[in-house]
């Protein structure tokens, strides 16, 4: 995995690695971290199981992280879920967590 590769596939890594006081190697040992599938799967079984308080706090524990790495285009449907969780909005998280799924699985693939 390189910054080049995270950056074609929409990472703000300028971002990220401001974020990480500019260690290329700090910022790089991140990302499979961020990456595990284990809290994605729990936010996807939380939300199907309709305990939306519980989704809420693993959603906005990932758009945290997300958001320091600068992982756009997995960062977006995790916040989209995350304030649609804090607002107790209606939404079709189903089509969310498809859009966190495959932003998340492009990025694993790197690994």
């Amino acid at each position: 995995m390189t910054i080049d590769e995270l950056n074609a596939l929409g990472a703000n890594t300028k971002e990220g690695l401001a974020r990480c006081a500019g260690k290329e190697a700090f910022y790089l040992q991140l990302i499979p971290k961020v990456l595990d599938a284990g809290k994605y799967t729990e936010l996807d079984n939380l939300l199907k199981e309709k305990k939306y308080d519980e989704a809420f706090e693993v959603a906005h524990s990932l758009k945290g992280v997300l958001a320091n790495l600068s992982l756009t285009p997995v960062f977006e449907p995790v916040s989209e879920i995350t304030e649609g969780l804090r607002t107790k909005k209606d939404l079709n998280y189903e089509d969310l967590l498809n859009k966190m799924w495959d932003a998340r699985n492009r990025f694993a693939e790197l690994l």
